[in-house]
């Protein structure tokens, strides 16, 4: 049986054709899956993209929080702090730098270190560090111009960054050395003052000492005398040194007052009858002017006294034979403080020497000859009023003319008696 060839040719083709739509099928379905497959690598590295740049945002806010919390750190020191990158740029400068910068502390971020800076030797320094320092870095003193007095700055340096770098970021610290000048100063004038001071009634204690032990004193008499010079120099070394150790406690904080209800009228009454032997010796007048309302304060009683007495010695001892001292008292209900104050007819005090006279060991030059004195007792009284007693005390003086000490006490709850 035949087949007709027009049916084997269809036949043919459509086979063929099926063959055709296969292969292109498979081709197709290939393309799809690698596609599809290129889609989802796509999607991975995006992905991973997003959680970089995720890290990468969070670990841009740590590194800014971590600056700015060592800048808050450099911001709160008491020293100038300035910090270069390895280009010589300024990172930061704090606020005690500003005396150093021809701009604003705020605004020298950024900026070249050369056109900042103001000091030349230290724009130098800081330069040459920039290239390398040993681990423990370097320390310097240096005068440094700043406005129109030249300061002493103790300078340290430390580089920053790997050894193999050509270039280091720099972190310059500047300490003010001035201060600690001024307190060695004041230390060294301290004892140089206490010393001497000390010496003299040592000096008159040994000398008459001596005199006693070589027989020089021939009769009962002047053994007597010789025995009062001792005594009286004993007293007066005993005093000066109670008033330093007074002084310093204060200053140290270690002293401790019992306050209670103090009237103060009586301790002027007081003060001046043990005063007037003094006084009469000099044939000086002393009054007292108290008012008529309640002139009591809460504090110490002990040192208060010691304020009144110190305050009254001195005007009798610097005011010439036929004086006049006046002593005042008067409360201030606005204020509720007292006042207190002693004027004198004495030889008065030039304007420029009025703060000085509450310094340790001060004494107005030309008062030296007048009469004997340590120059403790008017800083003890600030000490007592001001620190002791949160008061105020000062002077009114006119050289030649007199001077009038006065001091103000708050006068605290002294309707009861209490204890601190």
């Amino acid at each position: 049986m035949f087949t007709d060839p027009i049916s084997i040719t269809t036949i043919a083709c459509t086979t063929a054709i099926a063959f055709i739509a296969i292969v292109v099928a498979l081709k197709w379905k290939a393309q799809g899956d690698s596609v599809i497959s290129a889609l989802q690598t796509a999607k991975l590295d995006a992905d991973e993209a997003k959680a970089a740049l995720e890290s990468a945002k969070i670990h841009g806010c740590i590194d800014r929080t971590r600056r700015r919390q060592v800048e808050a750190v450099f911001d709160v020191l008491r020293d100038s702090v300035l910090v270069i990158d390895a280009h010589g740029e300024i990172l930061h400068a704090n606020e005690c730098a500003a005396g150093l910068l021809s701009v604003a502390p705020s605004e020298v971020a950024g900026m070249p270190l050369a056109e900042v800076v103001l000091d030349h030797q230290l724009i130098s320094t800081i330069s040459d560090a920039r290239c390398g320092l040993p681990k423990e870095g370097r320390q310097y003193e240096q005068e440094i111009q700043v406005g129109d007095e030249s300061i002493a700055y103790e300078v340290h340096l430390q580089s920053v960054g790997r050894k193999d770098e050509p270039m280091h970021a720099v972190v310059t610290v500047l300490r003010d050395l001035s201060k600690e000048r001024e307190i060695a100063r004041l230390k060294s004038d301290f004892v140089s003052k206490a010393s001497h001071e000390l010496r003299t009634p040592l000096s008159s204690i040994s000398a008459y000492i001596e005199m006693l032990v070589d027989g020089d004193a021939a009769d009962e008499t002047a053994r007597q005398e010789f025995y009062a010079v001792i005594s009286t120099e004993t007293d007066r070394l005993q005093r000066m040194i109670d008033n330093l150790l007074n002084i310093s406690r204060i200053e140290a904080g270690l002293m401790h007052i019992d306050r209670d209800r103090v009237e103060f009228g009586s301790l002027i009454e007081r003060a001046v009858k043990n005063m007037k032997p003094q006084a009469r010796a000099k044939k000086i007048d002393i009054h007292t002017q108290l008012a008529s309302v309640d002139l009591a304060v809460r504090g110490d009683s002990d040192m208060l006294y010691q304020v009144v007495v110190n305050l009254l010695s001195n005007a009798i001892k610097y005011t010439p034979e036929g004086g006049r001292i006046v002593l005042a008292a008067d409360a201030e209900n606005l204020t509720h403080s007292l006042h207190f104050s002693v004027s004198d007819t004495g030889l008065g005090i030039a304007p420029d020497q009025t703060e000085k006279v509450f310094d340790k060991f001060y004494r107005v030059e030309n008062y030296r000859r007048v009469a004997h004195g340590t120059g403790l007792g008017l800083n003890l009284c600030r000490h007592i009023v001001e620190t002791l007693h949160s008061g105020q005390i000062g002077v009114d003086s006119k050289l030649g003319m007199g001077s009038k000490f006065w001091i103000s006490i708050p006068t605290g709850d002294c309707s009861a008696k209490l204890a601190a």
